[in-house]
């Protein structure tokens, strides 16, 4: 488990460091979902930062779990243990959801509804509402830095 977890972390650092290259170019993406808005949540002097680095770790998580395909993302357990290993490598122990509860509310309350807290077996379709929360994620964490 450790072993998949660190792996999983290293092939995010490894998109991260593609998608900066350039390699990732991609279309702007639609506004989030009605309903999904941080905008007003992250408060502070590292505001603006916290949400950018949840943003992009946001946006990471949906392309590893997207390109991952179900090789080794399995269940709900992995992918969120893959969550908890890239946040953990990227923010070096940080937590954005202790400095912004308003946005870990919403964000736990989101998820929890687009994807419910199963930890088991996850299908192609179960695998796509994963993708699409992680993205509309993204999308409200840049919308809240404009």
């Amino acid at each position: 488990m450790i072993r998949y977890a660190i792996s999983a972390a290293l092939v995010v650092a490894a998109l991260v460091m593609w998608s900066r290259s350039g390699g990732g170019s991609k279309p702007e993406p639609a506004p989030a979902p009605m309903g999904l808005d941080l905008r007003g949540k992250f408060i502070g002097p590292t505001a603006a930062d916290d949400a950018a680095a949840l943003g992009a770790l946001c946006d990471e998580l949906a392309e590893v779990i997207a390109w991952d395909a179900g090789k080794r993302l399995k269940t709900g357990v992995a992918l969120d243990d893959l969550r908890v290993a890239a946040r953990e490598g990227r923010m070096r122990g940080a937590s954005i959801g202790d400095r912004q509860p308003h946005v870990r509310d919403v964000i736990h309350a989101y998820l929890d509804q687009e994807l419910g807290a199963s930890g088991g077996p996850v299908d192609d379709q179960q695998r796509a509402k994963w993708v699409a929360a992680y993205r509309n994620l993204s999308r409200a964490c840049r919308d809240a830095t404009k």
